[in-house]
């Protein structure tokens, strides 16, 4: 792994079947409940919860970008860690993955408050990947 300097960061993607991603960066942006949150080097430490979204790592004038299913940030030391319950390279995802999920969620039960709480939980996936599926550029 590349040494990390004042002007890099560390970005550690974890999922519970691997360690996805153990890379250097720039330049890290965070799809955050709340919106999302550019991490640069020598950021402030703070822990988060994420958001499903989309996750982008610059280093230098590439840009990589992920589909997160949510989970929870870490950020000390110059090191951005990432738990995520999946990771997936955004180049993978299709419209047609989107559209599944999209339909898997809608006829998810929601004749209780947990039930309802999982399948707005769904929905909010399949509404993540729709957003960086339609970021991809056109091949």
């Amino acid at each position: 792994m590349a040494e990390l300097t004042t002007k890099t960061l560390r970005i550690v993607v974890v999922t519970p079947e691997r360690a996805e991603l153990d890379a250097p960066a720039n330049a890290v942006v965070l799809p955050m409940y709340d919106g999302e949150l550019g991490v640069l080097p020598g950021h402030s430490a703070f822990v988060g919860q994420l958001a499903a979204g989309e996750l982008r790592i610059t280093t230098g004038t590439d840009v990589k970008r992920y589909y997160i299913d949510g989970g929870f940030v870490q950020v000390a030391g110059g090191v951005v860690n990432v738990l995520t319950a999946k990771a997936v390279d955004a180049a993978k995802l299709t419209p047609v993955v989107a559209t599944t999920a999209r339909t898997e969620a809608d006829a998810l039960p929601a004749t209780n408050g947990i039930e309802r709480e999982n399948r707005n939980k769904a929905i909010a996936r399949a509404q993540g990947m729709a957003k960086v599926i339609g970021k991809n550029p056109v091949a």
